[in-house]
């Protein structure tokens, strides 16, 4: 059974996952369609739509939520404003995503809890890399982190 779904198939949950927690998953199609049988709601959420779409398209998964240019803080809101389920649960790697759950209201799960609970399987970290399947951002090398490592550069040489 899924991750404390009182039934199979009660659909009490919303269940949205980071592309970095989907990625992390062995066989995610075969996950996704788990937990399709005890949630209202299945997805994937990420502040790149395209990847996300490219993921889900790779792995023939039908994502429940509109991708839009939105980040994912905007459109887990929107998520759990639309959703009549009573629990919304997001599955993310990071502390990011864990601060991105409380502030929008879900309830957080580390992928390999959720996996645990719903006995999933998680692929080798190797092969998606020990950051499972961070964006160059996540990771610092993106815009985002060489601009934070300009700023920091910048103010220890005020110093």
């Amino acid at each position: 059974m899924g991750i404390d779904a009182t039934t199979t198939g009660d659909g009490d949950v919303t269940l949205v996952f980071s592309l970095g927690a989907a990625r992390s998953l062995a066989d995610p199609a075969a996950a996704f369609a788990d937990a399709r049988q005890w949630s209202r709601h299945v997805g994937i959420v990420a502040n790149e739509a395209d990847r996300v779409a490219q993921f889900a398209g790779d792995y023939g998964i039908d994502n429940d939520y509109a991708l839009t240019k939105w980040d994912k803080w905007g459109t887990l809101a929107d998520i759990r404003e639309q959703s009549a389920a009573p629990r919304c649960v997001f599955v993310g790697t990071t502390r990011a995503d864990e601060c991105v759950a409380t502030e929008t209201g879900y309830e957080f799960l580390r992928v390999d809890e959720a996996a645990e609970k719903a006995g999933w399987e998680l692929s080798d970290p190797s092969a998606t890399g020990a950051d499972g399947g961070a964006t160059d951002d996540e990771r610092g090398r993106g815009r985002l982190g060489r601009l934070r490592r300009a700023v920091r550069e910048a103010i220890s040489r005020l110093r």
